[in-house]
């Protein structure tokens, strides 16, 4: 099982969603749950593109870390 960061960010219109380690999939909307299931479909449907083609899947390069900054 290979494990992907998503960030999700609030935006003025809901929640937008990205992977650092997939150009391109992104996905939105109105809120967090919905972004959530979209982002889920938009990765959904890029690996089963790559499999199509016979393409690696991109491996997962990205960490995170939750800083709390005392300023």
């Amino acid at each position: 099982m290979i494990k992907y960061l998503v960030v999700f960010e609030k935006t003025q219109t809901g929640f937008s969603a990205y992977l650092p380690d997939m150009a391109g999939v992104v996905a939105s909307g109105s809120t967090k749950e919905i972004a959530e299931k979209n982002i889920f479909d938009a990765i959904t449907f890029h690996l089963e593109g790559l499999k199509e083609e016979n393409m690696p899947f991109p491996q997962s390069q990205s960490e995170s870390e939750i800083m709390c900054l005392a300023i």
